[in-house]
């Protein structure tokens, strides 16, 4: 039998256009930031990429004075039908812009340029889109009658969807009337700052979006500054905890995006070919790096081994390495960090005696990456069923009845997505009314539209972001 090989299919990182060093943007320009330099590494070669500066407590002050004089000056008092020119008009720059944007991504964050280029930069620029028309339309999205900006927006997002994280913020944000400071991760800052380039292309007025690298120290003196008055953030349970301890008491309005732990519920009149596709895209997706991404397998039992088969083999045929290549399903983990968390997981697996399947797939001697792994013969009790992984790392769990499939779905502290494949829609609509679950897909995974409100419960977070709902979290109606 011939064996056909994907001949490689880089894509240049010139186009990236990577500057040497990085800036904090704050009121308009870039300046030097008081904090200490870090070194930004491409996880799929360890390489350093750039210095970026980073901000400490007085560049914070002067980011959300400068945001609290635009919010009063300029932006607030704008007819929405101007504001939504600016959001437009960054739109059009990030589609413009969009094959650098991707390029860059990737060799910060190491996801596949090919995730990057038709995931992440085209549905950045559909948020900013979207948000632009909602602009001056505030009065008639239900939410009062004359609604009101809330003023400045604090805002941390995480590392695993930079671009397309900061476009969840802010879009909504400049559309309702607020300002924004905003910090990206301190492992993935430069799409963050070629943003702010856009909005000096933009001639958006200086102070409407600040940008501050930085580490977590940085995020938290965000918070906790008095001239903030609403948080934002995207990003672990465990953080999310201790910023809402940090807001308790005050009167700032909080949003929080945190972890998941997904059921991916299969039945037994399923399609199996299409369901394995979407357990794969549900998991492997951006190397596992998706706090909604489906971790669990709830199958049932009597195509529990078919579907393992199915889906083994599907994976046994992605290709890990080289972010760059645009033939790379399966790119870097984004740091050393955390790929150790992954392994460490992974060998709770091993010791607490489920059945370890990984891929037999090649894995590059250098940079931080992970084959693709499927755990079989897993119980509710162990670790790998209970945490989150945040990694390329599926645990399979079997059920008999639907009762029980809801039963072992809903046995976790998260609650941010799910996914029912069956071909009864009565079943589908059943399920959907019992997972404690913000989404619920159904025969799909993973999809996504500015339009529609995203968000979770329980320690998943509370609010949404996205479609008319998203739009409350910014306005005092």
């Amino acid at each position: 039998m011939t064996m056909w090989e994907y001949a490689p299919a880089p894509e240049s990182r010139d186009i990236a256009n990577l500057k040497a060093a990085y800036r904090p943007f704050v009121n308009g320009e870039f300046v030097d930031g008081g904090g200490e330099p870090l070194k930004t590494l491409n996880p799929a070669t360890e390489e350093v990429l750039a210095e970026v500066g980073t901000a400490n407590a007085s560049d914070v002050d002067a980011a959300v004075k400068a945001a609290r004089r635009a919010y009063e000056r300029t932006w607030s008092a704008l007819p929405g039908s101007e504001r939504a020119k600016y959001l437009f008009r960054i739109a059009r720059l990030i589609q413009e812009r969009a094959r650098e944007l991707a390029v860059l991504e990737t060799l910060d964050n190491g996801k596949p340029v090919k995730e990057s280029r038709d995931a992440d930069i085209p549905t950045a620029a559909a948020h900013f889109f979207y948000h632009a028309g909602w602009a001056d339309k505030l009065s008639y999205a239900g939410l009062g009658p004359d609604p009101r900006p809330l003023g400045v927006a604090g805002q941390v997002i995480p590392w695993n969807f930079p671009l397309l994280m900061l476009a969840w913020k802010i879009a909504p944000a400049l559309a309702t009337g607020n300002t924004v400071v905003l910090k990206p991760a301190e492992t993935t800052p430069l799409t963050a700052l070629v943003f702010a380039e856009i909005c000096q292309q933009a001639d958006l007025p200086p102070g409407v979006v600040n940008i501050l690298p930085g580490a977590g120290d940085v995020g938290a003196e965000l918070v906790r500054h008095p001239g903030v008055d609403k948080v934002a953030f995207t990003g672990s349970t465990e953080v999310g905890k201790q910023i809402q301890r940090a807001v308790a008491g005050t009167p700032k309005r909080l949003t929080l995006e945190l972890g998941g732990k997904a059921a991916n519920v299969v039945f037994d009149d399923a399609p199996l070919d299409q369901a394995v596709d979407g357990i794969v895209n549900g998991i492997f997706f951006n190397q596992g790096h998706v706090c909604c991404a489906g971790s669990r397998l709830l199958a049932q039992e009597s195509v529990v081994d078919e579907l393992l088969a199915k889906l083994r083999y599907r994976v046994s045929t992605l290709r890990l390495g080289d972010p760059l290549d645009k033939n790379t399903d399966i790119g870097a983990i984004n740091s050393a960090e955390q790929l150790g968390k992954i392994r460490e997981l992974v060998e709770s697996g091993d010791n607490e005696g489920a059945h370890r399947w990984t891929s037999p797939c090649p894995v590059p001697e250098r940079g931080f990456f992970f084959a693709p792994t499927v755990f079989s013969g897993v119980q509710q009790s162990m670790r790998i069923a209970r945490e989150e992984i945040f990694g390329p790392v599926l645990s399979v769990l079997t059920f008999r009845t639907p009762e029980e499939a809801v039963a072992k779905a809903n046995n976790t502290p998260y609650g941010l997505s799910a996914g029912v494949w069956t071909e009864k829609g009565s079943r589908i609509l059943w399920m959907a009314n019992r997972l404690r679950a913000g989404v619920v897909w159904a025969n799909t995974f993973n999809r996504f539209d500015p339009a529609a409100p995203f968000g979770g419960y329980r320690e998943s977070g509370f609010g949404r972001e996205g479609g008319r709902t998203g739009l409350e979290a910014y306005l005092d109606a």
